[in-house]
């Protein structure tokens, strides 16, 4: 059903969208998507750090007590 919208079919749902809510609405709605994504983004990049910041510190140090005396 929806595989045959095409160009014109695209661009008259975004002229009906654009004068049902107004350019006002519609601009205020991408600022807020563009936050959402942003703050997503961020989100997973702090969570990537945080994992690879665990793995690093159980990582560090795998040499036996024993081992380390000696030295």
């Amino acid at each position: 059903m929806l595989n045959n919208i095409g160009l014109p079919g695209l661009l008259l749902i975004a002229v009906v969208v654009l004068v049902l809510f107004g350019r006002g609405k519609i601009s205020s709605l991408m600022g807020e998507v563009g936050k959402g994504i942003t703050a997503f983004k961020k989100g997973v990049n702090d969570s990537t750090k945080e994992l690879e910041d665990q793995t690093v510190d159980a990582a560090k140090d795998v040499t036996p007590e024993t081992e380390k005396d000696k030295a």
